[in-house]
């Protein structure tokens, strides 16, 4: 008999993990599920999708000033840009479990913590510090690789639908927040979202989360072929997907962010802008299930080279959109690529470097996204304080983007075989 791994019943062993991953019966769609939720209350859809409704808030409630408040989000993005290599490293040797489970207790108490605010800002610096020292242990980095030694076959839809939790918290979460704020305050509100993260995503991981090894041999972690991290750094294709990553960030993150102002400005009403700003996130959904879908069925790369070509487009049509149908549109297309690239890095991983290192080098590909989502936003910024128009610097975006996207075209076929990873 399988002896079921701690924390999990004997189900986890019985005929469910017997099942193909053709099969909805089969484990691995469970731990997809609590993937997907977990995700939904991790860092990544939690705290980054409902900061803004904060800011005004805390700013009329201490008198600091937006900038101030804005810091705090910028510190926590920089501090998980740095610290997601090392989390990575640690997902590799002791199992994602093992980080996942810690991450997302101090989380969620963290988020928490924000309700007991005072006037010190220093304390809201910390708290956002210690959020991001932990976040990418609360988001997909880290269940990534426990759903990557679930499926073979089916692993970019797999992908695809733990991602699907991260667009549903953009879309329903703020809304969610801002209600509780208008009815009871902030501080109601930053306790009911802890109170989300600890309740949802916490026992679902501690139940379901597991690597497929852990089922068939009491172990932990399981040891997976594959590249080591140092091979993967001296891979031509790791700095490929990397640098495609690295302009798509850019990119879409400055689009993204400027998008409502940009529109506004050109008569566009507020209404219409945050409409568009809806259509992007609903496209995004699509665009992970979509992609997700292709991966299961053509050549990665290939798939990466289209759905870049389509964000590029779509910032291309942002740049001149002057009416509300192509702002929708431009919207819409941006809107694929945000989702469809959220499923394409880990899947490529998987394929050229196997598992054996693969949350070291997604972390790693975490830190040059981070930085260049910084990047982004700023440069859009300042381009619009010295020109008073976008338009120039969204085109040379979009050719950028373009450009890269063609570099998907000198990625070799898969060096590791898929079956190859699952023990």
């Amino acid at each position: 008999m399988i002896e079921p791994v701690p924390g999990n019943t004997a189900r986890t062993a019985g005929p469910a993990a017997e099942r193909t991953e053709f099969e909805l019966g089969y484990y691995g769609w469970r731990v997809v599920l609590a993937a997907c939720l977990g995700v939904m209350a991790g860092f990544g859809s939690l705290f980054v999708y409902t900061f803004a409704v904060f800011v005004k808030p805390l700013s009329a409630q201490f008198g600091w000033s937006r900038e101030s408040v804005s810091l705090g989000f910028g510190l926590a993005a920089i501090t998980l840009g740095l610290i997601s290599p090392l989390l990575g490293r640690w997902i590799d040797r002791f199992g994602p479990r093992r980080i996942i489970l810690p991450s997302m207790t101090v989380y969620s108490c963290a988020i928490l913590s924000l309700a007991l605010l005072r006037s010190h800002l220093w304390q809201f610096y910390v708290t956002c510090i210690v959020l991001g020292l932990v976040g990418n242990g609360a988001a997909h980095l880290a269940y990534s690789r426990s759903i990557s030694t679930w499926f073979q076959r089916r692993l970019g839809m797999a992908l695809a639908f733990v991602m699907v939790g991260a667009g549903l918290g953009a879309m329903i979460l703020p809304v969610v927040a801002q209600a509780i704020i208008s009815r009871a305050g902030w501080r109601a509100a930053y306790l009911s979202l802890g109170c989300l993260a600890l309740l949802l995503g916490l026992p679902l991981s501690w139940r379901y989360i597991v690597e497929r090894g852990e089922v068939r041999q009491k172990t932990a972690p399981v040891s997976y072929p594959g590249r080591t991290w140092q091979q993967g750094l001296r891979s031509f294709a790791f700095w490929i997907i990397v640098a495609v990553l690295f302009v798509s960030s850019i990119s879409m993150n400055g689009a993204i962010t400027h998008l409502s102002a940009l529109l506004t400005d050109r008569g566009i009403t507020a209404a219409d802008a945050a409409l568009c700003a809806s259509v992007l996130g609903g496209s995004s959904l699509l665009g992970r299930i979509g992609v997700g879908w292709l991966l299961d069925r053509f050549f990665g790369a290939r798939v990466a080279l289209v759905v870049n070509l389509i964000t590029a487009a779509g910032i291309f049509l942002l740049a001149r959109a002057s009416s509300f149908p192509a702002g929708c549109l431009a919207a819409a297309l941006i809107g694929i690529g945000a989702g469809g690239e959220a499923a394409i890095t880990p899947y490529l991983l998987t394929r050229y470097f196997g598992l054996r290192a693969f949350s070291t080098l997604y972390g790693l590909t975490w830190t040059f996204y981070a930085a260049a989502g910084a990047i982004g936003p700023v440069i859009l910024g300042r381009a619009f304080d010295l020109t008073g128009s976008y338009t120039s610097l969204l085109i040379g975006l979009a050719a950028a983007l373009a450009l890269a996207a063609a570099l998907n075209l000198l990625l070799p076929n898969y060096g590791h075989s898929p079956e190859g990873d699952l023990p």
